[in-house]
């Protein structure tokens, strides 16, 4: 089997053809516990599941989700969901799944999708509550009881499919090893097929479909490409929540492609995408506009206005979409839909004139994973986590004792549980350590805060030795640095490095647990320059310095001396590109001012290259006009002819004057 993710449409033959059904009592993972393979890390080179070491540092084992990074888990542990849970394991109820919680709240006509957004915006109405507190404040005030079973169908009549099934149905081979077997999403298939579920193997080979080429092949007759993209089944899928929307068909037979290597590769093919997105749910409250206006009211302020605005114009552009591939939806073998909440679900199943999507249509699925925010990518990666075949390592005989446990449980819960083993106390440390801890805190914060004088007073005035060994030694940095003049080396601090050695006669021979002595963890040429100069100042009988790793002894005149050449030469480089920079910058602002001169003298006419035809009256103010509208051209033609007349009757006055 390949070592890369498998789609379950393009099966191995090899593979396919030692297909088995198993058992689905021993494949009973919880929907948010199925590793998504939009990682492959979650498998080895071998093709085996990893070890739980990897998943169990990004799981949730009170909502009993695992996630892909320990970013989507923090977040997890920031939503509501989790702190639902959290408020259920308080009141010694049990924990609810993520669909469950979103039917809680779709009874709210609440939208969560938005209430993780970073943004806020500040309202009058100082008293919104937050989704997780409004759904507390329900159930107390109508006594719901826990125990009673949730509706967690996928549409709002009460209606369940494969209740009590697994996620996946479970397929095993003699060539893969006995305890691992493969998981096909029992969601991808049609009601038709899942009646005959024990037949399941020959129907996912009736599945299987062949590769389609990035370049389809020419019809010979007259030319013109097949449409490859409707000559395989195809499927739809929509998220919306808290303003965004996603939609996306995609056809389930892959498609070839090539690498920038070279090297063949099956890719998803898109037939139709497009996203919306609309500023609709209340920052920091979360939950739809209209949610709000109908618990509490119309809200006149003028984020409310946009939100509402912004609901009604989100529901036209997704209903217009919906419409313009109706022809596209219909064609669809399946249709995976995740609305959120009863505004979002009616704005994809109406009633209204002309739906595309309805309540009672057998190829309605949920996502039977968890997903987040409604985007391109998470569809895309929603598509690989519904179309890859997951590959589980399960311990029978283990899976089969831990429900023969659980039944023996269940039999005798009356009975009292045998109280726990006390775990032993640990072990108070003694005076001498206590003493010996107080005296490193106090070093380390000395070292730290560069505190040279201060650090040789305090090992004076307690005796203690300059080469003390910090307490407990079994800390990580303890081991890195042991001593004083470890931890001065490994900070870079040049000066508590050259007081240790040169005044409190710091052994330098010391190495770490890492078999290091202080001067190999110096950061910088500063710090190592401190040993060379401790080792010229103390002579070369006092250590050995060889041992330590230190080179050849450097005077302190020397040091400083290089230290100012060095500063004297970066100054000097520093100084000579300032000046080529204000040069620069000269030249630059005086060849503006040339070509803003030549610029004006041309604009006002003195600057007419010699040769050129002098422009006549007319030509000039046609040029003038240009641009200009027809009532602006007379208007301005009407002010240049009464100045003409003025000028004229001016200068007749003027010559009869003199007669």
């Amino acid at each position: 089997m390949s070592h890369e993710p498998v789609a379950i449409f393009d099966l191995p033959q090899e593979l396919l053809d030692s297909l088995r059904l198993k058992e689905t009592s021993l494949l009973q993972p919880d929907v948010n516990d199925t590793p998504s393979s939009a990682h492959p890390s979650t498998t080895d080179a071998d093709g085996k599941v990893g070890k739980d070491e990897k998943t169990a540092s990004t799981s949730c084992v009170l909502c009993s989700a695992r996630f892909p990074d320990i970013q989507e888990q923090r977040r997890h542990v920031k939503s509501d969901w989790h702190g639902y849970n959290l408020k259920q394991k308080l009141r010694g109820h049990k924990p609810v799944s993520e669909v469950e919680f979103d039917k809680l709240v779709g009874d709210l006509n609440e939208s969560l999708s938005g209430s993780d957004s970073p943004d806020s915006e500040e309202e009058d109405d100082n008293q919104r509550e937050s989704t997780l507190t409004t759904l507390l404040k329900k159930q107390a005030r109508l006594g719901h009881p826990e125990d009673e079973p949730l509706d967690t169908s996928f549409s709002l009549k009460s209606r369940k499919r494969g209740a009590g099934k697994p996620p996946l149905i479970g397929f095993s081979s003699p060539l893969l090893p006995s305890n691992m077997s493969l998981g096909v999403y029992r969601a991808l298939f049609t009601t038709a097929e899942l009646e005959h579920e024990p037949d399941m193997v020959r129907v996912l080979r009736n599945k299987q479909l062949k590769p389609v080429p990035s370049k389809p092949p020419s019809d010979a007759s007259n030319g013109v490409p097949l449409p490859s993209t409707m000559t395989s089944p195809q499927i739809f899928l929509c998220m919306v929540g808290g303003g965004h929307f996603a939609g996306m068909i995609v056809s389930l037979a892959p498609k070839l492609g090539k690498k920038s290597t070279g090297v063949e590769e099956r890719q998803a093919m898109v037939i139709a995408h497009k996203t919306f997105h609309r500023y609709t749910t209340r920052r920091k409250q979360g939950g739809a506009q209209s949610s709000n206006d109908s618990a509490k009211g119309a809200a006149h302020s003028a984020g409310a206005s946009i939100r509402r605005y912004n609901e009604a114009a989100l529901e036209s552009e997704i209903r217009a979409l919906l419409t313009e591939w109706k022809g596209l939806i219909e064609e669809s073998q399946l249709i995976f839909v995740r609305a959120t909440g009863s505004s979002n679900r009616r704005t994809l199943f109406g009633p209204y004139d002309g739906q595309v999507l309805h309540h009672n249509d057998p190829r309605n699925r949920s996502f039977p994973f968890s997903t987040r925010r409604a985007t391109q990518a998470e569809l895309m990666r929603a598509f690989v986590e519904l179309t890859r075949v997951k590959v589980t390592e399960v311990d029978e005989a283990a899976l089969a004792a831990a429900a023969a446990a659980a039944n023996n449980t269940s039999q005798h819960t009356q009975s009292p549980k045998p109280s726990a083993a006390p775990k032993p106390a640990p072990s108070k440390p003694s005076k001498e350590e206590e003493e010996a801890i107080l005296h490193t805190s106090q070093i380390q914060g000395l070292i730290r805060r560069s505190r040279a004088p201060a650090l040789l007073s305090y090992l004076t005035t307690h005796s203690l030795s300059p080469n003390f060994p910090f307490t407990p030694s079994t800390q990580p940095q303890h081991y890195h640095a042991p001593t004083p003049l470890h931890l001065a080396a490994s900070s870079n601090l040049p000066a508590i490095v050259l007081a240790l050695l040169t005044k409190a006669g710091a052994d330098p021979t010391i190495r770490s647990g890492e078999g290091k002595p202080a001067f190999e963890i110096a950061g910088d040429r500063a710090t190592r320059d401190a040993f060379r100069v401790a080792r010229h100042e103390l002579g070369e009988d006092k250590w050995g310095w060889e041992d330590a790793r230190v080179p050849p002894g450097l005077r302190r005149e020397d040091m400083e001396g290089r230290n100012e050449r060095e500063k004297a030469e970066a100054e000097k480089v520093e100084k000579e590109r300032r000046q080529a920079e204000e040069e620069r910058l000269k030249r630059e602002e005086m060849a503006k001012k040339a070509e803003a001169a030549e610029k004006d003298k041309v604009r006002r006419g003195t600057g007419r290259a010699l040769g050129a035809v002098e422009k006549s009256g007319a030509e000039k103010r046609e040029e003038e006009g240009r641009g200009l509208s027809a009532d602006v051209r007379m208007r301005l033609e009407r002010e240049r002819r009464a100045r003409a007349a003025e000028e004229r009757m001016r200068r007749g006055g003027l010559g009869g004057g003199g007669r």
